[in-house]
């Protein structure tokens, strides 16, 4: 038996990452900022299938709760895991905001700086004794680090930061044989940034078109893919930025 935490997991990808890891065996920890009643869905379908998930509330833009949220956390697994430790930690919650850099606001730049990158760190700093050794960890970036729309410098600017903060973990976190890699996922039909990619044709079709593969993503392709990594077969990939997007701008 495993556990994950999946931060930002009541839908979207975080949701398909749920889903995927507990078909292959993994109990659940699931983190939502306001959608309680999507977050305790996800919770039922899991527990259907067999294995344990609990929720947890958690505003990842609000290091000040991160306490509330850890002892909330070693609760349950004092309780309900007779003290086990979490295997598997994936910061995936987010929030996007499309502005030129000539319009991006002071507020809007520390807005994604804290949910996209201050948290990861200092999330994950709290977290480490509550990991096992011989554990994983997963941060979510983005295709865009290594491609350029127009209207995500901001957003872009912290999902590198947290690709070099993945390497550095890697390299320190070795001792304790923990690995540490970054996945960056293309255009992904879902609700994040207001569901640009999912709702507006045009948006669609122009990503599709640079995607190799001819079609935009879901989140069952980030989903699979996480549940595929977080495998003993892949205990070897230490260190990386995988990117998951289909072949877009190739």
């Amino acid at each position: 038996m495993k556990i994950a935490l999946i931060t930002g997991s009541s839908k979207g990808l975080g949701k398909s990452m749920a889903l995927h890891l507990a078909k292959k065996g993994y109990d659940i920890f699931l983190t939502y900022k306001s959608s309680k009643i999507k977050a305790n869905a996800v919770a039922e379908d899991i527990r259907q299938n067999g294995q344990k998930c609990f929720v947890f509330q958690l505003d990842v833009s609000d290091t000040n709760s991160f306490n509330r949220f850890n002892d909330e956390l070693l609760r349950v697994l004092d309780v309900d895991f007779k003290g086990k430790k979490l295997d598997l930690l994936i910061n995936n919650a987010g929030v996007g905001i499309s502005k030129s850099f000539s319009e991006t606001t002071e507020v809007e730049f520390d807005e994604l700086m804290n949910i996209h990158l201050k948290s990861p760190f200092f999330l994950t700093q709290m977290l480490l004794p509550n990991i096992n050794d011989g554990g994983q960890i997963l941060n979510v970036s983005s295709g865009l680090t290594r491609f350029s729309l127009p209207g995500y410098s901001t957003y872009a600017m912290m999902k590198g930061g947290i690709e070099v903060m993945s390497r550095y973990l890697a390299l320190e976190l070795g001792a304790r044989n923990i690995t540490v890699n970054t996945i960056a996922p293309g255009a992904i039909e879902t609700d994040f940034g207001g569901g640009v990619v999912r709702d507006h044709e045009h948006v669609n079709s122009f990503i599709a078109s640079q995607t190799a593969l001819g079609r935009v993503g879901l989140p069952d392709d980030i989903g699979k893919a996480v549940a595929a990594l977080a495998a003993d077969d892949c205990r070897w990939i230490n260190g990386q930025r995988i990117e998951i997007s289909g072949g877009m701008r190739l």
